[in-house]
């Protein structure tokens, strides 16, 4: 995500031990958490009597910086409840900050108390604090930021997705794309931007830009934005059924170049998901995206 014009100068409280774990895995970038370079993948669950399964491919971007988008595509079963953990992060100014969103994010949202009956509460909650803990320990994290896209899928029959930020998530509803996600763009969120005593630029030939120098309008981190930028999450819950084939999520890099429906049009027929997510970065590449590509496909039934 290449989201700055220029360099601007959390979760529940946690052990001291585990604070410390935490940080270093992030600061030293470990292994564990190396970008998700040139990679793709797949899986499916095994144990949800709804049938899921998904593929991911990622493509580093040509504009002259690290990759910075991480991803996660993941199982796990909790309370005997299968769920299906996908998330894409577009990070910007560094990888610190998506990198600590990749192995926290979903931990936090979890272990809400009141996750399981209320999970749009749980998930704006945890957003809230995650973004609290990474302005906390921006000496450790560094200055940038995020977007975010995640999506929980409950046993094959319920689809939560939040975001913030220009990630996107789709559905294929019906045959046609319908966007479940909301693009916060600085434009859009200009009063409530100036009404915090920030600005929204628009120069000729770059899109607007808050106080001149990020390009979207909420985020994780970006301490020195952070006064005029809101981490609030928009989050969606769509029960699957028979009318839902499969959901794209994807960083900008994709949407910069495609419309939803192109992308859904694209890979209506390809049934093997990951297959679906390697053909639209290919598409995405030969529309001359520059940025990162990140795409998770995550087909039902």
């Amino acid at each position: 995500m290449s989201q700055h014009s220029s360099v601007a100068g959390a979760s529940r409280p946690v052990k001291e031990a585990g604070f410390f774990t935490k940080i270093k895995n992030v600061a030293c970038l470990k292994s564990s958490s190396s970008s998700d370079k040139g990679k793709g993948g797949k899986g499916k669950s095994k144990s949800s009597s709804n049938k899921v399964s998904h593929g991911f491919h990622l493509v580093e971007g040509q504009s002259g910086h690290k990759m910075e988008d991480y991803h996660v595509a993941e199982y796990r079963k909790r309370k005997n409840h299968t769920l299906g953990l996908f998330a894409i992060f577009d990070g910007h100014l560094g990888d610190r900050v998506p990198t600590y969103l990749k192995d926290n994010l979903f931990n936090n949202i979890l272990e809400e108390p009141n996750f399981w009956k209320d999970p749009e509460a749980a998930i704006r909650s945890a957003y809230s604090s995650t973004d609290k803990f990474i302005l906390d320990n921006s000496m450790q994290l560094g200055p940038g930021g995020s977007t975010a896209v995640t999506a929980i899928v409950v046993d094959g029959k319920d689809l939560w997705v939040a975001n913030i930020g220009d990630s996107r998530a789709v559905v294929c509803e019906r045959g046609s794309a319908n966007q479940i996600t909301v693009d916060h763009e600085p434009h859009a969120e200009r009063r409530r931007i100036e009404k915090q005593g920030g600005f929204v630029t628009t120069l000729p030939g770059d899109v607007p830009r808050v106080n001149g120098q990020l390009a979207v309008a909420r985020a994780f981190g970006d301490q020195s934005l952070k006064a005029h930028l809101s981490s609030e999450p928009d989050v969606r819950h769509v029960p699957i059924d028979s009318t839902i084939d499969f959901v794209i999520l994807a960083s900008d890099g994709l949407w910069k170049v495609m419309k939803n429906e192109e992308a859904v049009n694209l890979v209506k027929s390809v049934k093997d998901p990951q297959a679906a997510a390697k053909l639209l970065t290919t598409e995405a590449l030969a529309r001359k995206s520059k940025d990162d590509i990140s795409c998770i496909v995550i087909r039902f039934g």
